[in-house]
């Protein structure tokens, strides 16, 4: 649920902004009139926050502003120490988050060049799950001085996955117990989520366990930071915190998981839920000061960067599922049916809109492959290529692949190298190229990754039809939208239309469509979304004859995708353990 971070190229950005013939509504903002109001919406990503200013009227997007957080992602050493960090280890510094208030707004009401007191509310939304330990006032544990060196003391980011022993032990008793919330989750937990990494951090340490008072989303620590209330918001409490039909789990299952961890959901989880789009405060005199807001404007309740990012693709209807595209993707649907869809990141009644039944699937790891392919994998000639050509890495890449026939480069890959969310919710897996020969040239096996993100799309598609919860929509999002060959890759190997957000920054979008609503500009989501929110319709369409291609190459990822992912062969599991034992 996460974005390309701005200050990075997309892979191939086309560099143009404009609609597409079929876009629902302008992209062009009216004139402005003395009585325009407008909104901030806020996307806390993975590193970086972005502030976008929003025409209540038309959600015309006026200004943005951009601020990278200091500390980044801290997955190999403790910035505070320099300590290393263990494999699979993903913390960020909460600091850094209202510095984003401190600087990203400021400089989007800057770039506006509209009078702040006419702004009416602000929005965020977050990566999920994102968690961290504060005392009953909001102090984050890694701001006490007794406490800054201590890694659990920190933000866990969402793609922390030290917690899988954890999560596999949870998901273990679950199933012997029978317990009625797992199926609402495709059967399994993920590491990612906030029973895994709370019951990692007392078992690793208890100290700083026994210390919290709060185990919180950053969705709902930034909206206290802004309005001085805790509310904890009702997407991640679904979708992240295992509650359904308003009970977290029981007592009695906690405890059997380890008898300190009993009262976890109680003590350390339970609190006051607001829907989505409904007020969680007002924006303090401090906050103000930070952001140049008027202070006493209407703070929305947080939510999670991929639901927020519906309404702005106004995919506010069953079936319509969004895909946001960046580090990593997930795809939200709204649907008014209930089914247990395997491996699923969750179903929430009202996760996404009120009314409807709010679908989550999602793949751990889409641009960062991308990133991570380049960054370690490039020969530098290709920079230099692609200097001269005045062109970024990732267009120079594309421009070398993107006339290969389908199946040209005798390539298939898998997704996992961040392991797998949906469907198999197995963190333990990783990344494989097969096919490499001594010819195999770089950019072949960069459009081959491209692919294999697409075929882990296709088979979230494919499960959700077989469950009974058609997909009759493919709407993409986020900043790898803006290359236009993975576009169509995507159409071919999903053998759908696919339609985009006309905004490139679609969950700040959605979330200032939320402060819109909360500030009573509209009755509802639905209503704030048919009128700010924009798409364009149909902009890629399948080439048959690419398709039938890829087809043959998605029963080859199949079958890898089966071998090594349901057990098979645990040899990506093995070799992940043979590398903690070397590293411990």
């Amino acid at each position: 649920m996460n974005q390309a971070a701005p200050g990075t190229v997309a892979p191939g950005t086309a560099g143009s902004s404009a609609a597409a013939p079929g876009t629902a509504g302008s992209s062009a903002a009216a004139p402005a009139s003395p009585d325009d109001r407008y909104v901030i919406g806020v996307d806390f990503g993975t590193l970086s926050g972005r502030a976008v200013v929003v025409r209540v009227s038309d959600g015309a997007e006026l200004g943005a502003g951009v601020h990278d957080y200091r500390h980044a992602v801290m997955d190999t050493t403790l910035a505070a120490t320099g300590a290393a960090l263990p494999p699979e280890w993903a913390l960020q510094v909460p600091s850094d988050y209202t510095d984003v208030l401190k600087h990203a707004v400021p400089a989007a009401l800057e770039d506006a060049g509209i009078d702040p007191s006419k702004v009416i509310g602000i929005g965020t939304d977050f990566t999920a799950c994102t968690v961290l330990p504060v005392l009953a006032d909001g102090t984050p544990l890694s701001e006490l001085p007794q406490f800054s060196a201590r890694p659990h003391a920190y933000v866990k980011l969402w793609k922390h996955h030290a917690g899988q022993p954890q999560a596999d032990r949870i998901n273990e008793l679950a199933a012997e117990r029978g317990e009625s919330w797992l199926p609402r989750y495709g059967g399994l937990i993920s590491s990612e989520w906030e029973f895994a990494k709370g019951l990692q951090l007392l078992e690793e340490d208890p100290e700083i366990y026994a210390a919290m008072d709060h185990w919180i989303e950053a969705a709902d620590w930034i909206v206290w930071q802004l309005s001085g209330r805790y509310v904890r918001n009702a997407c991640t409490a679904g979708y992240k915190g295992i509650l359904q039909d308003g009970e977290y789990p029981s007592r009695e299952f906690l405890g059997a998981l380890n008898p300190d961890f009993a009262d976890f959901a109680i003590d350390k989880v339970a609190h006051e839920i607001g829907e989505l789009g409904a007020v969680a405060g007002h924006l303090t005199a401090e906050a103000a000061a930070w952001t140049g807001l008027p202070e006493g404007i209407a703070v929305a309740v947080g939510n999670v960067d991929a639901h927020v990012a519906a309404p702005a693709a106004q995919a506010t209807e069953p079936g319509q599922m969004v895909a946001i595209m960046g580090t990593s993707t997930c795809h939200v649907m709204n649907s008014d049916v209930l089914r247990e869809v395997p491996g699923m990141c969750g179903v929430v009644d009202g996760g996404i809109v009120a009314g409807l039944y709010g679908y989550e699937a999602g793949q751990s790891g889409v641009g960062d492959i991308f990133a991570w392919y380049v960054a370690n994998q490039v020969p530098q000639r290709y920079f230099d290529d692609a200097a001269a050509a005045g062109r970024s890495i990732h267009e120079h890449l594309t421009a070398l692949s993107k006339d290969q026939p389908v199946g040209g480069h005798g390539l298939v890959a898998l997704d996992w190298y961040g392991g797998n969310r949906s469907v198999l919710v197995d963190a333990e897996l990783s990344g494989t190229v097969i096919g490499a020969t001594l010819t195999t040239r770089t950019e072949e096996i960069y459009r081959a990754l491209f692919e294999a993100t697409a075929y882990g799309t296709r088979k979230i598609v494919e499960t959700f039809d077989a469950a009974g919860v058609p997909v009759t929509e493919f709407i993409a999002a986020g900043g790898l939208i803006r290359n236009p060959v993975l576009m169509q890759i995507y159409s071919d190997v999903l053998r759908l239309p696919i339609s985009t957000t006309v905004s490139t920054q679609g969950p700040a979008l959605g979330s200032a469509i939320h402060a819109a609503v909360a500030a009573g500009a509209y009755a509802n989501v639905r209503e704030a979304a048919a009128a700010m929110g924009k798409v364009n319709r149909a902009l890629y369409t399948p080439n048959a004859e690419a398709a039938d291609a890829y087809d043959a190459l998605y029963a080859e990822y199949t079958l890898l995708h089966d071998y090594f992912g349901r057990g098979a062969n645990e040899v990506m599991h093995r070799l992940k353990t043979i590398k903690r034992e070397a590293l411990s």
